[in-house]
């Protein structure tokens, strides 16, 4: 009888598992004793609606009872604030999963899908899990450019993905070039629209999608509850799609995907505009201080229509973005760092609340060696 070792025989995932990085996110702690100010996740400083806790907090008597499964209310109430079709809207867990479930649907092995360099890290991971090829498309100046996009769609493309405005960049694509973007891809290929950050954009030559799901077969727009609304905890995000792709998704999304508790908190949140006022507004005056205080400091600052912005540092030791990071994590202002997306000299800072957004301006003139003044 051989006494060679006898091979270990268990279950093995696909290799294209196997060659995902795991989404980490961004940190969320700071030294014992000192005040957290977490400017990592881009989550809003004014919290959610009170009309939303309230809607949630009345749920805590029914937490035995299956939520509906086809979130009607939420999604009549997004319809109801867009004047959109409710039938054409689909919710989930975040739009994380709807992304995810839009490339279990439409990609598979070996088929293409195309994001830009900076892109949001979940797009390759979506594309991984189904087994198909992620395809990258470079950018410039930090921006997705249509040209590049449509340069890499071959035969084997099945969808392409579009944050706009993008994360971690802040960076976004007119509506025309959308447009021209969509009257340039092949009619089977799917369009993803994601417009996490939509409604902070204060530009009059963007547009989120709606108008072109209404046009085009082959277009999709996502949007979430996690960054203007406040909601990131309960997980909540839709998408607008035409009547076929919904039919898709509707086939193989979980059958309770959305808890009852989030619906209920959603549609509070949706029809409270005086609360997204607010909170508009507070980003659009603490996003252009930011940016001109920070610029000011001699750091390099991508201008954002979103509610973070990318920072920009030296290369050389002792002034780079890992030392800038750790200087301000001794003081309790957590950023985030962005070398998974291929920006290792970068942080990205969510606008927070004027009081944070006026620490790290100090803690920044200290660490660039500035005195006030």
């Amino acid at each position: 009888m051989s006494n060679a070792p006898k091979s270990v025989e268990r279950p093995m995932p696909r290799a294209s598992i196997m060659e995902i990085e795991a989404y980490v996110p961004g940190k969320s702690a700071a030294p014992k004793g000192v005040k957290l100010h977490k400017l990592s996740s881009n989550e809003t400083p004014l919290g959610a609606s009170p009309h939303a806790v309230a809607a949630y907090q009345a749920m805590a008597g029914q937490l035995e009872l299956y939520p509906d499964g086809s979130s009607t209310l939420l999604r009549e109430a997004i319809g109801k604030r867009y004047g959109l079709d409710p039938a054409r809207i689909v919710c989930g867990a975040g739009s994380d999963e709807i992304l995810s479930l839009l490339t279990l649907a439409y990609a598979g092995p070996g088929d293409e899908g195309i994001f830009c360099r900076h892109g949001f890290l979940v797009y390759r991971i979506a594309l991984l899990s189904v087994g198909a090829v992620p395809v990258v498309a470079e950018e410039v100046d930090l921006t997705a450019n249509v040209d590049a996009i449509l340069a890499k769609v071959t035969p084997r493309t099945k969808m392409v993905f579009l944050a706009n405005p993008n994360n971690p960049t802040g960076t976004y694509l007119p509506a025309a070039e959308v447009t021209r973007l969509v009257q340039s891809l092949p009619a089977h290929v799917l369009l993803v629209l994601d417009a996490a950050y939509a409604e902070y954009v204060t530009r009059n030559d963007y547009a989120a999608g709606i108008e072109l799901v209404a046009q085009y077969p082959n277009v999709v727009m996502t949007r979430t509850f996690s960054k203007i609304y406040g909601l990131a905890n309960l997980r909540i995000g839709w998408c607008y799609a035409p009547e076929a792709v919904c039919d898709a998704l509707n086939r193989i999304r979980g059958p309770f995907n959305v808890g009852g508790a989030s619906i209920a908190a959603g549609v509070a949140a949706m029809e409270d505009g005086a609360h997204v006022a607010a909170a508009q507004a507070h980003n659009t005056e603490w996003l252009g201080w930011l940016t001109r205080e920070i610029s000011n400091l001699g750091i390099g600052v991508t201008p954002s229509v979103g509610n973070f912005i990318l920072l920009h540092f030296a290369e050389e030791a002792g002034r780079n973005a890992k030392a800038a990071d750790a200087f301000l994590t001794q003081r309790g202002l957590i950023l985030r760092a962005v070398a998974a997306y291929e920006l290792p000299h970068c942080l990205r800072l969510t606008i927070g609340s004027a009081e944070a957004n006026k620490l790290v301006v100090e803690a920044l003139r200290e660490f660039m060696g500035k005195s006030v003044g």
